[in-house]
C-alpha cells in the first residue's frame, strides 16, 4: 500500500516513547483492572522509568481515552463497559461505511490489488497464526479498507477505536472462524473492484452488525479472562 497501512509501525526510541508503549500495551489488555487506581510509583518501577516520562504516557492514553483521569484522585484503568463497547462499534461502523463510500470513487486499482494480494497472503484459514496475528491482520484490513477513501481524520478516529476495542475484538477472533471473517473481507473487496457502493456499504454493515451483537457475551467472557485467567 502506498501509505504503509499493512506494515509494522516504526517504533520511537525515547524513554518516554517506550513508557507510552509498555503502558498502553498494559492498558489495552487489562493487565491493569477494570476502573483500578493506577499507583505511580509502583507503576514507575514496573516499566523501569522515572515518574517523568510515566507522567508524559499517562497523559497521552488519557487523552485518547485509554485511561480516565479523575481530579484529586489521579489515573484510574478504563472500565470494560458493555455501553461505551456498543457505542464504539456504532462509530466504526458509521466511519467505515462512510468511508468505503468515498473509497468507491478515490480507490484506485493498485491499491484494491495490494488489498486482494493481502488477503491471498494472509490466507483464509488460521494456520498457524496466533491470536493476535489475527487481530493484527483484521485491522490492517480495515485500516486499508478506510485509507482508499484518502480522508486522514477518518482514519485517525478509526485507529483510535481500534485500540479502544482490541481487547474485545481479540476474543471475538478467538470464536469466530477465520476462513469466514475472509470471505466476508473478500466479498466487500470485490464489490469495491466492481465500484459498487450499495453492495460494499452492506457487506460492511453485515460484517460488523454481527460483531456488535455478541458484545455483551464479549465482555463476559472477557470479565472472566481477567479475574479467572485459568478458566478463560
Amino acid at each position: 500500500m502506498g501509505d504503509g497501512t499493512l506494515d509494522e509501525p516504526a517504533g520511537g526510541d525515547s524513554v518516554a516513547e517506550r513508557a507510552y508503549t509498555e503502558l498502553k500495551a498494559m492498558v489495552m489488555g487489562y493487565a491493569l483492572k477494570p476502573g483500578e487506581r493506577i499507583n505511580e510509583v509502583e507503576l514507575s518501577r514496573r516499566i523501569g522509568v522515572s515518574r517523568t516520562p510515566l507522567r508524559e504516557a499517562l497523559n497521552r492514553l488519557q487523552t485518547e481515552s485509554l485511561l480516565r483521569f479523575s481530579p484529586g484522585k489521579g489515573y484510574f484503568c478504563r472500565d470494560l463497559d458493555v455501553h461505551e463497547t456498543f457505542q464504539l462499534y456504532e462509530l466504526r461502523k458509521a466511519i467505515e461505511t462512510a468511508a468505503v463510500r468515498l473509497a468507491v470513487q478515490r480507490a484506485r486499482d493498485e491499491e484494491i490489488d495490494a488489498l486482494e494480494a493481502f488477503l491471498d497472503r494472509t490466507g483464509p484459514n488460521a494456520g498457524e497464526l496466533t491470536l493476535d496475528q489475527q487481530v493484527e491482520y483484521d485491522e490492517a484490513f480495515h485500516v486499508s479498507l478506510l485509507s482508499m477513501s484518502g480522508n486522514a481524520e477518518m482514519l485517525r478516529v478509526l485507529s483510535n477505536i481500534n485500540d479502544r476495542i482490541r481487547f474485545v475484538r481479540r476474543i471475538d477472533m478467538g470464536r469466530t472462524e477465520r476462513k469466514h471473517t475472509q470471505s466476508e473481507h473478500m466479498q466487500a473487496v470485490l464489490a469495491l473492484r466492481r465500484r459498487d457502493e450499495a453492495q460494499c456499504v452492506r457487506l460492511l454493515e453485515e460484517h460488523i452488525d454481527r460483531r456488535l451483537d455478541q458484545i455483551a457475551g464479549d465482555l463476559k467472557q472477557g470479565w472472566v479472562r481477567i479475574y479467572m485467567p485459568e478458566h478463560a
